[in-house]
């Protein structure tokens, strides 16, 4: 259950991707996304395309720590709806409710205020790039424990080398531009 973003979005999105080599290890091309942010008219357009894709199917945005957080907040305040903030452990003020997920490396854990997940709400997972899906699926089960559903989930970039969305198998997703790692 994926698809893509649509031919606009993903033009900005390549438009104002660096291309850093060698980072954060040799032999990787890092594609930073800043500069998008960076870019005032691109990102305000990025906004309204986002805004005009989900006006009137969605209750809410949840934004992925941290960078999920800038696609997120603009894009609620376009729809005049409000956002999620799901978080890495211990940063929000309790209650809160928790789910563990994998990470290569151990483990990691994902947080949200319960208080801010309206009951069967319907919600977008927004964040910026699909890497091992691990932080999308987990994000995904929190939004479900606390009785929202998750009506999609939209990335700008997805690293289809890690297979990520192999873990969102059972939820829509939809990514702006597929890339390779070592591209």
């Amino acid at each position: 259950m994926s698809g893509k973003l649509g031919v606009e979005i993903a033009a900005l999105v390549e438009e104002n991707l660096r291309l850093v080599p060698d980072f954060p290890m040799q032999g990787v091309l890092f594609r930073d996304i800043t500069p998008l942010f960076a870019n005032g008219p691109a990102f305000a357009e990025l906004v309204a395309l986002l805004a005009n894709r989900y006006a009137g199917k969605i209750d809410m945005v949840a934004g992925l720590e941290s960078r999920g957080f800038i696609l997120a907040a603009p894009l609620a305040a376009e729809l005049g709806i409000g956002m999620i903030a799901i978080r890495k452990a211990g940063k929000l003020p309790g209650p809160v409710v928790g789910v563990d997920y994998a990470l290569e490396y151990g483990t990691g854990r994902l947080e949200v205020q319960p208080a801010s997940v309206p009951k069967d709400s319907r919600v977008l997972v927004l964040d910026d790039v699909l890497a091992t899906g691990g932080t999308a699926k987990a994000a995904c089960d929190l939004l479900s424990q606390c009785g929202a559903h998750v009506v999609e989930v939209a990335v700008l970039m997805e690293l289809i080398d890690l297979k990520g969305k192999d873990k969102l198998a059972e939820i829509p997703f939809v990514t702006a531009v597929q890339v390779r790692e070592q591209d």
